[in-house]
């Protein structure tokens, strides 16, 4: 008889992501590499472009999206795997616990991080490092947030394809990087070759980056700004449902 749980609790789902927040609470290295380093390394390119203000204007608040979404992606995927490999989640499995409830969990409580550092990085970003922004800080957050949720949900996919910590990092190269290169961070997505322009646009960090984007130029809520936050939020939803999917019931 299976002990799959027969349907997304929502008790079920807040257990488990209070158990991940108070491991979180006992590891402050993991806290300061999700709290402290995006808020650093935003400083260091303010500083780094001390000379060139407009130049920190016109990337730091794409990068503002993607440090969150690269630091939560590290964290929740060796976060995860190290229970995986611990025997953790296969006694929880063996528990009246449903994937769902799990993988939601673990999502719930990575995104209540990825809120505080979104604020923190946001408010250090525009209030204290003077980063220009035409339309509201809000939005800045609210795809900041999003990034962050979307690092979060492709952490638990990858994760289940990783035997250790080492090839969990290993992913970085092969799921971060690419997009990373084709976001139109570097070059405008337009101006790129027509192959790799038509892949930068199933990439949802390009969106991402394309959200800032319209908060920096616009005041008002733009069209492209609704279509870039639904497709980032989707595909955040849509690969923690995979990870759902690929969550093994056995560790070996």
């Amino acid at each position: 008889m299976s002990n799959e749980a027969p349907a997304l609790s929502a008790a079920r789902t807040l257990a488990t992501s209070g158990r991940v927040l108070r491991q979180l609470r006992h590891d402050p290295r993991t806290i300061a590499l999700l709290l402290a380093v995006p808020v650093l390394m935003i400083t260091l390119l303010r500083y780094v472009f001390d000379g060139d203000p407009r130049t920190f204007d016109s990337i730091g608040a794409s990068l503002l999206g993607i440090f969150p979404l690269i630091t939560m992606f590290l964290v929740t995927s060796i976060a995860t795997l190290r229970e995986r490999t611990s025997g953790t989640l296969e006694r929880l499995l063996a528990m009246p616990l449903g994937k769902g409830d799990l993988i939601a969990g673990y999502a719930l409580a990575f995104g209540a991080v990825a809120v505080a550092q979104s604020l923190l990085a946001t408010a250090m970003s525009v209030w204290v490092l003077g980063l220009d922004v035409v339309g509201s800080p809000w939005l800045l957050l609210l795809v900041a947030l999003l990034d962050a949720l979307l690092g979060t949900a492709l952490g638990l996919f990858v994760s289940a394809f990783a035997a250790s910590e080492f090839q969990a990092v290993q992913f970085m190269p092969a799921v971060i990087f690419p997009q990373l290169l084709l976001c139109g961070l570097f070059v405008p997505r337009d101006r790129m070759h027509p192959v790799l322009e038509a892949v930068s646009d199933v990439l949802p960090m390009s969106y991402a980056v394309d959200g800032m984007n319209q908060v920096l130029a616009h005041t008002d809520i733009t069209a492209g700004f609704r279509r870039d936050v639904v497709i980032v939020a989707g595909c955040a939803l849509l690969v923690l449902c995979l990870g759902a999917a690929t969550l093994r019931r056995r560790t070996t």
